[in-house]
């Protein structure tokens, strides 16, 4: 019987033993109550508790996301836009912070999410459809500002936050689709004609470059050819103007006599002279005395 008893104890003591052994891992950190009382803070290793006495807590250190949801926000223009945004954070590993996570709120990921919820609410409820669109950067810094100021005393950081979608009505967002596209057709009619205008204006002056050209070719030709016309003048009348005016007269006398036709001419012509120096005779004088030596 007391064998019986001791074995019980024992075996009470194994469970006990058992029922009181937590592993903390390297990714967590763990708070230790007693008697609902803060007892002390557990680092990762091994740890015993007393069970039904002790309870511990454990908070993940590492970084996670919640997604605030997607929510109808009216902006500055009074229009209903979709907006949904991440935020990622991580509970600090020191021990003031890990008791701040678990004793200054009720649940980090559920108050952060209904956080970034109202200040998004906040920001774009000041701005216009076009300008959230445009300055997501600015949201983002924005809001993850205000988070950060807001969860000081949560134990926590704030690593960044993400703007995953402002979507507007879809009435407006087909108006937005059709005034993107007139406005692409815009810009490529405008670079087509642009494109046009430069093949045309290098064709004009391809045109005028080739017409100058023939101007310039048919300007050279004229200049030589008058060029050449000049300079045969030049030898003409220097080398052979005297021989073409003897030649030309020795023409006429020819054509003259072939009929033995009688020719009078005046003595002091140079077509006399011409003749009489290829004939051996010297031209006369006088008509007179031509008459009277012949007569004696």
């Amino acid at each position: 019987m007391d064998t019986y008893i001791v074995q019980m104890i024992v075996l009470a003591a194994l469970v006990i033993l058992f029922m009181g052994i937590r592993i903390v891992r390297p990714t967590h950190r763990g708070l230790v109550e007693r008697l609902g009382r803060y007892h002390h803070f557990a680092e990762p290793g091994f740890h015993w508790i007393i069970p039904v006495i002790d309870r511990m807590f454990t908070e993940n250190i590492t970084e996670q996301m919640v997604d605030a949801m997607p929510q109808e926000i009216i902006t500055f223009d009074n229009l209903n836009a979709s907006v949904d945004a991440q935020v990622y954070f991580k509970v600090k590993p020191d021990e003031e912070s890990v008791k701040n996570s678990l004793y200054n709120v009720n649940s980090v990921q559920y108050q952060i999410v209904n956080l970034a919820r109202t200040t998004l609410r906040n920001i774009i409820g000041t701005l216009t459809l076009k300008s959230a669109n445009s300055e997501r950067g600015k949201i983002n810094d924005e809001l993850h500002k205000i988070l950060i100021k807001e969860t000081a005393k949560w134990g926590i950081e704030i690593v960044r936050t993400e703007l995953k979608q402002i979507d507007p009505p879809k009435d407006v967002q087909e108006t937005m689709n059709k005034v993107v596209k007139a406005e692409n057709e815009k810009i490529s009619a405008i670079d087509y004609a642009t494109a046009a205008e430069t093949v045309a204006d290098g064709k004009k002056r391809a045109e005028i470059k080739q017409a100058e050209g023939i101007k310039q070719a048919r300007i050279l030709q004229a200049e030589g050819e008058a060029e050449a016309i000049r300079l045969v003048n030049e030898a003409a009348n220097k080398y052979f103007i005297g021989n073409a005016q003897i030649l030309r007269k020795l023409q006429a006398v020819e054509n003259a006599l072939e009929d033995n036709t009688k020719i009078v001419v005046p003595s002091n012509t140079e077509l006399v002279n011409v003749i009489g120096e290829m004939a051996g005779v010297l031209p006369l004088k006088d008509g007179r005395k031509h008459e009277g030596a012949a007569a004696s």
